[in-house]
């Protein structure tokens, strides 16, 4: 994986999509110095089924914060798209866009935006929506005759974008000095890990498995894998 690059942006749609996986690289990156910012499309409202919309939101959104400051992140922004029906389209890709002008990262990271995640089970709306829009907004970005309606000077910086845990994964970033980071991360998710069952709700076995298994297709070490765009 490329790491000439000094700032990223992560978009991805929902609190706990990046801590799913690629939050370790994220934490090697930011112990490298890089400057990385989060962009959420929604507060994660409908992600709990005991909890109601609006007690779901405001403590999700605090689980993120800390969730990020265990990678070194503190620049945490939401968007208030509505969680389980994100649509792709202009005002998610304009919101996208504005975000991408404002922080101006060389690298922008989201999520698998493919149908299907590396096991072959379906992937959700939402992943595809924002991740499908993400890569849009990149372009998006740069043209200033594309939502002109922004008092932000367009942004071409952009020269990677990659999407984690791809199906289609080309490359991989080895986490072995920054899983542990990554299985703190997860754990900030209290409240929704307390609401999941299965291998999901149990972060160090469920990340640890897989990053042997990315590391077993790319040289062996833990490791989280990234489908890579150029531009």
């Amino acid at each position: 994986m490329p790491e000439d690059w000094a700032s990223a942006l992560v978009v991805v749609a929902h609190p706990d999509d990046m801590e799913y996986g690629g939050a370790g690289a994220i934490a090697r990156w930011t112990a490298q110095g890089k400057k990385v910012a989060y962009l959420l499309a929604c507060r994660g409202e409908a992600g709990i089924d005991s909890l109601s919309p609006q007690e779901c939101a405001p403590l999700r959104v605090e689980e993120q914060i800390a969730s990020c400051a265990a990678v070194g992140v503190t620049e945490v922004e939401f968007l208030d798209h509505a969680d389980g029906m994100i649509e792709y389209g202009l005002p998610l890709r304009r919101d996208i866009a504005a975000a991408i002008r404002r922080h101006r990262p060389e690298f922008v990271i989201t999520g698998n935006f493919r149908e299907t995640w590396p096991s072959g089970n379906l992937n959700m709306a939402d992943h595809i929506a924002v991740g499908r829009a993400a890569v849009d907004a990149v372009r998006d970005a740069g043209n200033r005759w594309v939502f002109r309606d922004l008092d932000i000077e367009p942004w071409n910086g952009v020269r990677y974008v990659a999407a984690a845990s791809s199906p289609m994964a080309t490359h991989a970033v080895d986490i072995t000095g920054s899983f542990d980071a990554s299985v703190e991360s997860l754990r900030a998710h209290k409240a929704y890990l307390d609401a999941l069952s299965g291998d999901m709700a149990e972060p160090e076995p469920f990340l640890r498995g897989m990053a042997e298994a990315v590391g077993q297709r790319f040289g062996g070490v833990l490791a989280t894998s990234f489908e890579l765009l150029r531009l």
